[in-house]
């Protein structure tokens, strides 16, 4: 089980992805939050709004998810990073391989 991170430009490239994802079975569940972020970019200071999704899955479908996310994503660079999930509560990790399989 991992829990990824990716931002994304707006609400509706948000919704695409998360759709996306959920239509594919590549993740269980896809939260949206409101972040600002400040980056370095070529060379640049850069900031501005965007939306973080917050992704469940199972660890095998990285490679799937960061191909579709590849295909519908705005940015020339986008940071898809994934974290092992050390504890859930109880039924988390079977329901997630139920509806990723």
């Amino acid at each position: 089980m991992i829990t990824l991170f990716l931002t994304c430009a707006d609400i509706d490239e948000a919704q695409k992805i998360t759709d996306l994802l959920l239509d594919q079975k590549l993740a269980a569940c896809v939260r949206t939050a409101d972040v600002e972020s400040a980056f370095l970019w070529k060379g640049q200071k850069e900031q501005g709004s965007e939306k973080l999704l917050i992704i469940d899955s199972a660890e095998e479908k990285f490679d799937l998810i960061e191909a579709a996310v590849k295909e519908a994503h705005s940015y020339e660079t986008f940071v898809l990073t994934a974290y092992p999930v050390i504890k859930a509560s109880a039924g988390v990790e079977d329901w997630i391989k139920e509806v990723t399989a």
